[in-house]
């Protein structure tokens, strides 16, 4: 009896053991994967005033990335599910990532970044649904999986600092292609089980149906928030009297307030994934009523902080009551890709409206529809 007890906790051991690996594993990929696309996304509307002096054209190429991702996201997302595998796609992507990022070091005019910004957005398309859905299905307490999902920002947060540091755009490229590698390096040891494959025709079709008041509010909310990430970088320069580096410090508190919160969520915050999202989605409003009054750099950071923690309570509400009631890979694809339409309408806005009007115009627009996401997402149904 006692030999047969030894035999269950040694069992019982080994596979905790495995499981805490493969986390340890996924936080690491997710660490970088986060890392390498941050590092070069934040900095793009800086890096896009070398090339071009319309805000305009600013705002097109800042969008291009996530047009690419759009479709890259669905596609993708659905495929894995049908295949029933996510770790191939994993591997794919952090492959086509560090080729197309590692081409933006060669990229010297308008149209060459708009091609490499266009195939950035493919590769990273292709591993971001099957990533989340992997995270997820690894943790049979789906609330630690937040506390793996949580590396995303802290990915986020160490790829601006690095460009911080770095204060060289043309270095940043290079150290973006070498996170993706040593991502992909990470996910060599990670297992590759197989699960039940959605192959039923129209579930794309059905899921975003189903969930409508969850994606059309999450749309409305990012569209503004994309439409002031386009042109506060600008501003904390230009308007604020910043310099490169007070970029990396002011998007820093940002994600690490998302990144203690998310692992805050695992253990502490005991509230249904939906009220979580409407929380996340209605707290954003404040955020930019206190940018729009503003006047130094380092008075943006408390609200980026806030922005943080609003973005928190949305990306793990949202994914986790679509992945508890859709297909898995498929709706983090679809909720992946409606932020992606956010981040091509959003910029393309801002620049409109920075060209026609000012930049704290860009803020009342975005406090406006944050407004209008809120009371849509009045609307889910637990």
């Amino acid at each position: 009896m006692i030999r047969m007890l030894k035999l269950g906790q040694t069992e019982f051991s080994s596979t905790f053991m495995q499981k805490v690996q493969v986390n340890n594993l996924v936080r690491s990929a997710t660490f970088f994967q986060h890392a390498g696309i941050s590092i070069v996304f934040v900095f793009m509307p800086i890096i896009a005033q070398g090339v071009t002096e319309s805000v305009f054209e600013i705002g097109l190429l800042v969008a291009s990335f996530s047009f690419a991702q759009i479709l890259s996201e669905i596609y993708f997302g659905r495929h894995s599910d049908k295949k029933g595998t996510r770790l191939k796609f994993i591997r794919i992507g952090f492959i086509g990532c560090a080729i197309a990022f590692g081409m933006h070091y060669f990229a010297t005019d308008l149209s060459m970044f708009f091609l490499v910004r266009i195939a950035a957005g493919i590769a990273s398309g292709i591993m971001i649904p099957a990533m989340i859905a992997y995270t997820y299905e690894a943790n049979v307490d789906k609330k630690r999986a937040a506390t793996v999902i949580s590396f995303h920002a802290l990915g986020w947060m160490a790829g601006i600092a690095a460009a911080g540091l770095a204060n060289d755009l043309q270095l940043i490229f290079l150290i973006s292609a070498a996170s993706f590698v040593v991502g992909l390096l990470f996910t060599i040891r990670l297992p590759n089980p197989e699960q039940e494959k959605e192959v039923e025709p129209g579930t794309t079709k059905r899921v975003i149906s189903k969930n409508k008041f969850l994606f059309l509010s999450l749309l409305l909310r990012h569209i503004g928030a994309a439409a002031v990430w386009t042109i506060l970088p600008i501003m904390i320069v230009d308007r604020w009297g910043g310099e490169l580096y007070h970029i990396s410090i002011v998007y820093t508190a940002n994600t690490m307030t998302a990144f203690i919160l998310m692992n805050v969520m695992a253990s502490k915050i005991h509230l249904s994934n939906v009220t979580k999202f409407k929380i996340g989605v209605g707290s954003t409003t404040f955020v930019f009523v206190g940018l729009s009054f503003v006047t130094e750099w380092w008075m943006a950071m408390p609200f980026m902080s806030l922005v943080g923690a609003t973005w928190a309570f949305l990306f793990i509400g949202g994914n986790f009551h679509l992945m508890d009631n859709n297909p898995r890979s498929t709706s983090t694809g679809i909720f992946s890709s409606t932020l992606s339409i956010a981040t091509v309408v959003g910029p393309v806005i801002a620049g409109g409206i920075a060209f026609a009007f000012d930049y704290v115009a860009v803020m009342y627009f975005a406090i406006a529809i944050i407004v209008s996401a809120f009371a849509v997402s009045l609307k889910i149904k637990k």
